[in-house]
């Protein structure tokens, strides 16, 4: 089984990291970037039926609301887990840090983790790994949740854009084994922004 995780880091990494305003042309680029992985058979997630008739994924309306600058708090002595997954692969993860913003006036906390495996590799090194759901999964977005690639930050703030949320490959295909979004990230609120569900 392919790890599904290190394939998404590779379609999206590179977007939006450092940008503490938002950026319109990082978003729109978001989404021809990855419209055109999942366009090319080589590099896809998508079954053989439906990518024989791919155009595009499902976006919602790039929204500058959905970008915010959160208060980041890294961990302290907190132990490498075995994060769930929607298979029988249990990837070692380890809590980084936590995100804290206010949207919608709402102040609203999410955990942001570390990958054992991608750690070690230099190109993932600063890799950090956002799973979130919100209370639009199940209805307009997929219904277990999405997930945003970040970098680890040099200060205290991290800049998180909504608007490049995507799905896990287990949201297309069966065949993948995609971490599950800890019950911490789940969201009182709806995050219309970035991929909605597929179908």
């Amino acid at each position: 089984m392919k790890n599904c995780l290190i394939l998404i880091c590779l379609l999206v990494f590179g977007f939006g990291f450092s940008q503490k305003k938002f950026d319109r042309v990082a978003a729109e680029k978001f989404q021809k970037q990855i419209n055109s992985e999942y366009a090319d058979a080589k590099t896809s997630p998508l079954m053989e039926e439906d990518l024989k008739t791919f155009k595009s994924l499902d976006f919602y309306p790039i929204n500058a609301k959905y970008f915010v600058v959160a208060k980041f708090e890294k961990a302290k002595n907190e132990k490498v887990f075995e994060m769930k997954t929607t298979g029988t692969r249990t990837p070692k993860y380890i809590k980084f840090g936590t995100l804290s913003f206010t949207l919608d006036g709402k102040s609203l906390k999410l955990n942001v983790y570390r990958s054992i495996d991608l750690s070690k590799q230099e190109e993932y090194k600063d890799h950090l790994f956002l799973p979130f759901s919100d209370l639009t999964c199940g209805k307009e977005s997929y219904i277990g949740g999405r997930y945003i690639d970040l970098k680890i930050p040099k200060g205290n703030t991290i800049a998180v854009d909504f608007n490049q949320a995507y799905n896990p490959y287990c949201a297309y295909n069966h065949k993948y084994s995609c971490p599950l979004v800890p019950l911490e990230n789940d969201l009182n609120i709806e995050i219309k922004a970035g991929v909605k569900t597929f179908h």
